[in-house]
């Protein structure tokens, strides 16, 4: 009996620990740090984006739209505006490294991606202007994929200019 409950307390630990260490990457915070991390690699840029409650609450209204379907289709709303989805314990915090791991196909020189590639998602999480945050994430009803969306306020990615 007592290996039993020696055994149950040590799963019921280790599930408690995954299950903190994937919701800890689904925080605020975590959305925060991973965009102030990347905006603080570009010269001008700095790490001053901030959490933004009414653009958090849009981007989760949105997010709740897309939870039967999963479709990465922009809201066409007032923010600006980066989406993604994946499988299995796809984080927030994963989403951002999958944008700004579009800057290896940017181009500050000519403002422009390389040739077959997209960079939008990059330099929208370091636009200058842009300095307030609201994500969201959800798990899809169709395929138990995750959504995430991340709104940017003021939006960026204005056709001609530079991020920064």
């Amino acid at each position: 009996m007592g290996s039993f409950r020696f055994s149950f307390t040590l799963v019921c630990f280790l599930t408690l620990a995954i299950l903190q260490t994937i919701n800890a990457q689904n925080s605020q915070q975590d959305y925060l740090d991973a965009h102030n991390a990347a905006r603080a690699q570009v010269m001008g840029v700095g790490n001053n984006m901030v959490w933004n409650a009414t653009v958090a609450a849009y981007a989760q209204n949105y997010a709740n739209q897309r939870i039967g379907d999963c479709n990465l289709v922009h809201s066409g709303g007032p923010y600006g505006e980066n989406l993604a989805k994946g499988s299995g314990t796809f984080t927030g915090t994963a989403a951002v490294n999958l944008w700004v791991a579009e800057k290896t196909y940017y181009d500050y020189a000519t403002n422009t991606c390389a040739s077959g590639y997209v960079c939008g998602h990059y330099t929208q999480v370091v636009w200058r202007n842009s300095n307030q945050l609201g994500c969201a994430r959800v798990q899809c009803t169709n395929n138990s994929w995750w959504f995430v969306i991340c709104s940017y306020y003021p939006r960026g990615n204005y056709v001609g200019q530079s991020p920064y």
